[in-house]
């Protein structure tokens, strides 16, 4: 699928540069037991509610047009065991009551030669450039400038990804690393779950081809980040947001192009990271351990759990033009479960027969200087249609996708 409004090409083609340079951080982690489990649960406010909840481009405009995208949450499930699989594998979660997922979920194996639902985009053509820190200006020796020419022959620039830091060992249940594989969403099935869906209480999976799982959960779903932004003095964006109570640490960042106006094909694109050093996507867009965020913290790539702001320098504003897209993740807690537990004297030998894992995070993304639009942000208003006048500007850049929609531009 390829969408043809043109600030929305941009956020794709950026979206696929950055995916090349992600992709070769992202690694399967060995299976540490015959027979693992994951959930990872989700919560998602601003634009990401409207992605997230799968509303498409008319969703976006529905919103824009009155009234602020409602958070969403999502869960996904991953089943994998070291056992041969039966002929038609499958597993069943149940829930409790307060999911509102029905008495049981079920997890069944991807189709056959399923792609993932990827999206594909024109190659990126142009320059990259690459910012990072909080602070009003952006300092000397930036931007790192990548030809993106380079970036798609794969030729990825060294020290992106989480600047060298050690994550404690992860673990991951995927297709690749199990003999028998099942999941959930599935089929026509979506990620989403109930506003208010609960997982606290008993949580139970039986498969037909690995031993029983059971535990209960005493954590949910993060609240919704609260975000916004706002103008500072020498031009940049002040980033600023509620904490959440259970937040263990926060990562932003920010992705821009500008619209050249032949055919919506950037020649700049614009990566901002909140971290001190050059540390960019890959795992830092997925879920982290608690142990892991601060090891993070303490390298300076990820904001402690205490700070609320943050000031996206004035070069990137400038440099992205009118089409700027800042998101904030808030990392949560995690949720381990075994059987039989580990030994509290680590030298003796543990072999389980299952192990289980829960994740949270929240996170949100918006456009510096559009929180008055459909309520992306605090306090923002829409302005009513018949106020307008009747000359109006013309519409620019991904800006100008949201301006069109609440009617102050064509």
């Amino acid at each position: 699928m390829r969408l043809s409004v043109s600030g929305l090409v941009l956020i794709g083609g950026l979206g696929s540069a950055a995916a090349l340079l992600s992709a070769t951080a992202l690694s399967q982690g060995s299976a540490p037991g015959p027979v693992r489990y994951a959930m990872d649960a989700a919560t998602m406010s601003g634009f990401g509610a409207m992605m997230g909840g799968g509303g498409g481009l008319g969703a976006m405009m529905g919103m824009m047009g009155g009234g602020a995208p409602k958070p969403v949450r999502t869960l996904e499930l991953h089943h994998g065991a070291g056992t041969p699989p039966p002929a038609k594998p499958e597993a069943n979660h149940f829930m409790p009551k307060g999911a509102g997922l029905g008495a049981s979920v079920k997890l069944l194996p991807p189709p056959t030669g399923e792609t993932g639902g990827e999206t594909t985009f024109e190659r990126p053509s142009g320059r990259l450039l690459l910012y990072w820190g909080c602070g009003e200006r952006a300092p000397k020796g930036q931007p790192v400038v990548i030809d993106f020419a380079k970036v798609a022959r794969g030729e990825i620039p060294p020290g992106l990804f989480t600047a060298g830091v050690d994550l404690p060992e992860d673990w991951q249940v995927r297709l690749a690393n199990s003999r028998t594989y099942t999941n959930w969403p599935n089929g026509s099935d979506k990620k989403t779950v109930p506003a208010t869906s609960s997982l606290l209480g008993a949580h139970r999976i039986a498969a037909n081809y690995s031993k029983e799982i059971a535990f209960t959960l005493g954590e949910d779903f993060m609240p919704p980040l609260q975000a916004s932004t706002s103008n500072t003095p020498a031009g940049g964006s002040k980033l600023a947001w509620a904490g959440l109570e259970k937040a263990t640490g926060y990562y932003a960042w920010a992705m821009g192009a500008k619209d050249t106006g032949r055919g919506g094909a950037p020649t700049e694109m614009v990566w901002w990271a909140s971290s001190k050093q050059q540390a960019f996507g890959g795992p830092l867009w997925d879920w982290i351990s608690p142990a892991g965020v601060r090891k993070l913290i303490a390298a300076g790539t990820v904001m402690p759990p205490e700070q609320r702001d943050c000031i996206v320098p004035a070069e990137v504003i400038k440099a992205s033009g009118e089409g700027l897209m800042v998101s904030l993740q808030a990392y949560g807690p995690q949720a381990d479960f075994a059987y039989p537990p580990r030994p509290a004297d680590t030298r003796k030998p543990w072999n389980p027969e299952w192990i289980a894992r829960v994740r949270f995070r929240s996170s949100t993304m918006l456009m510096p200087g559009m929180e008055g639009m459909g309520g992306m942000g605090s306090g923002g208003t829409t302005q009513p249609a018949e106020e307008a006048k009747p000359r109006k500007p013309k519409c620019k850049g991904l800006k100008g996708i949201a301006e069109r929609a609440a009617g102050l531009c064509e």
